[in-house]
């Protein structure tokens, strides 16, 4: 029997795409002859290919009408069996209905972030599990066909990227060191910048270690916040293309950092890391692997809202309860 040609289409952002791929892995196990390809915004053509689970990798900016009418004609071309919008929103939903795939599949509207979309899907899924989202994007690869929700996924960093960051590193003295992250999305979901410049002083003066500070574009003064308040730690800020964060987060002792990007692509990578959480839900959104320690005060509220400043819940960890899990693990040799 022929194997489908699958379209899985998940546009952003990092900590999404990392969070899809399980669900690609196990229909990459499930059809290992079929053509899978994905779909997504040329910022993350790279992270995509780096897991090595797809035959191609298509990119479209949907803010770009040539953009899209361009690649809305190769999909008609190539002629799909079926695509599995993973992402959930009207611009990825609506590639495949415009495309005229058959089947498409994406989530029921108890899923969805917004109201309507099920409506472009042939197949829209109600899942039986409202547990951690890479656990509900298995739920579609099951519609599709695939044998089991999760396969295994490997993300490979470049040989050069690893050597660039290692020199890089070397410059600065450092051999061993935590990765800092203090950014995320949207500010109420990040721990306070200044406790990050605290913790690293606790981190060099404990374990010897010197923090490597991570952060996004737009997200420079969180940078020179912790640094300022880091006085005397020795931190380095550190910022390169995406291969060289993968090689930063992969080879550090750990990760500190919130519901973001880097969290969730660190620990794809292996990394221990202390995930800290205050108006998301670890359950949904937290790291998946499960290896690292997530911390999240007792009486935090779930709250997706978008605010400026940091959510109360995470007023309520402190820089000892961070060290305390960096203790456990064993960041000192």
């Amino acid at each position: 029997m022929t194997e489908p040609r699958i379209l899985v289409v998940r546009l952003g952002s990092l900590g999404d795409i990392v969070h899809a791929f399980p669900a690609v892995g196990a229909l990459r196990r499930s059809f290992p002859h079929a053509e899978v390809i994905w779909l997504t915004h040329p910022k993350w053509e790279f992270l995509v290919r780096a897991s090595a689970l797809v035959s191609d990798v298509w990119t479209v900016d949907t803010r770009s009408w040539a953009n899209l009418r361009s690649i809305l004609k190769r999909l008609r071309q190539h002629r799909f069996d079926i695509a599995i919008d993973y992402q959930g929103l009207w611009k990825s939903a609506a590639i495949p209905f415009l495309a005229g795939i058959p089947r498409r599949i994406g989530f029921s509207s108890d899923t969805v972030r917004e109201t309507g979309v099920p409506i472009l899907y042939s197949e829209p899924v109600e899942v039986s599990s409202m547990g951690h989202v890479a656990d509900q994007n298995g739920e579609l690869s099951i519609q599709a066909g695939a044998r089991t929700p999760i396969g295994e996924v490997t993300v490979k960093v470049p040989s050069e990227d690893e050597q660039v960051v290692r020199a890089r590193l070397l410059a600065e003295g450092i051999t061993d060191y935590v990765v800092l992250s203090p950014g995320g999305g949207w500010r109420s979901k990040c721990w306070p910048a200044d406790r990050y410049g605290q913790l690293a002083k606790e981190i060099l003066e404990k374990f010897g270690v010197r923090s490597v500070i991570n952060v996004g574009p737009g997200e420079e003064d969180l940078s020179a916040c912790v640094v300022r308040a880091a006085a005397g730690a020795q931190t380095v800020s550190l910022t390169g293309s995406l291969g060289q964060l993968m090689a930063l987060l992969k080879n550090a002792g750990a990760v500190v950092a919130g519901d973001t990007g880097p969290l969730h692509l660190a620990d794809a990578l292996g990394a221990p890391v202390v995930a800290i959480f205050g108006p998301t839900d670890p359950a949904r959104n937290g790291p998946y692997r499960r290896s690292g320690v997530v911390l999240r005060w007792e009486g935090a509220t779930t709250s997706y809202k978008r605010n400026a400043v940091a959510d109360e819940s995470l007023l309520h960890i402190t820089v000892n309860d961070v060290m305390n899990a960096l203790r456990g693990l064993r960041v000192a040799a």
